[in-house]
């Protein structure tokens, strides 16, 4: 199962590429990061054209390019922001809901429906959800109000970070649909080369207006953010592969185990709080992804 290799290479270089850009947040501004994600990517994308054959474009080709990456460069934005606002360990896991909306995308965009016993992975993550907001309803809640068994979700509600996260699932799981159109239309290396390019002119002037500073934080922390464009690369590059040989919902699917890095990284590195419950929670919503995929 060749696309299951992939699938997980992916989810492991996502986890990296969490880390690296939260990490990144801390000096530069959240639209630079944006930007600074498909940008730098393509130093290590470019140069492998000149040992691959251009693909003959379809006619979707260019539909595809500009729906996807223009809601590709909207959410970038969504990630960063989340990511910045809250733990890495209540907001990455939020992407595990992809696969759950990609049970209704799916079927509608590209005409791929999983097994039906995909449904029962859903209560399996709506329950991680629960668990992964227990911890910060503690703290968050009046204790008249937190014996209330949707005080978690409520919690969830509240928070800037998991709440923005939620919204980048959701159109995730249409531009996943939609970069299996592109790839049909393509290839795997080509429309990552192609759609990096084009969020990165479509995001330049916005960069751009934001003023010189941003420009001096770029320029100041160029070698971390070479990392976190490799981290890109690699995680698109493998994410396509896979889409190219299965089910979109399948491949999506396992890269959202990514929760569990999120998780970790977020207490080994950025010493967040509520590690038991947060990464109890992670599991839970890690194994409804994966019984949608596997049975």
């Amino acid at each position: 199962m060749l696309w299951f290799i992939f699938a997980f290479l992916t989810a492991f270089f996502e986890a990296m590429k969490d880390v690296l850009s939260k990490k990144s947040l801390k000096d530069i501004d959240e639209y630079a990061v944006a930007w600074s994600l498909p940008c730098f990517a393509l130093p290590f994308l470019l140069p492998t054209l000149l040992f691959t054959e251009i693909p003959l474009l379809g006619e979707r080709f260019w539909l595809a390019l500009v729906t996807g990456g223009t809601l590709y460069a909207f959410t970038l934005v969504l990630y960063m922001k989340a990511i910045k606002s809250s733990d890495l360990s209540i907001t990455v896991p939020m992407l595990t809901f992809t696969p759950l909306f990609l049970l209704i995308t799916s079927p509608i965009m590209v005409g791929e429906l999983p097994d039906i016993s995909g449904f029962a992975g859903i209560f399996l993550i709506v329950t991680g959800s629960y668990l992964l907001n227990i911890n910060c309803t503690k703290k968050s809640i009046s204790p008249g109000y937190r014996s209330r068994y949707l005080a978690p979700f409520k919690a969830l509600l509240k928070e800037k970070g998991p709440r923005l996260m939620l919204v980048v699932a959701f159109i995730w799981s249409i531009t996943a649909n939609i970069d299996k159109i592109g790839l049909q239309n393509s290839s795997p290396l080509f429309w990552v080369i192609a759609v990096d390019i084009y969020v990165a002119l479509l995001m330049l002037p916005l960069c751009a207006f934001r003023g010189n500073r941003k420009t001096a934080q770029i320029r100041a922390n160029w070698r971390a953010l070479l990392k976190l464009g490799l981290f890109g690369c690699l995680t698109a590059v493998c994410q396509m592969i896979a889409i190219r040989l299965t089910l979109v919902a399948y491949v999506i699917a396992i890269k959202r185990t990514s929760a569990i890095g999120g998780v970790l990284f977020g207490y080994l590195i950025f010493k967040e709080e509520g590690i038991r419950a947060r990464l109890a929670g992670a599991i839970v919503m890690v194994f409804g992804v994966l019984f949608i995929t596997l049975f």
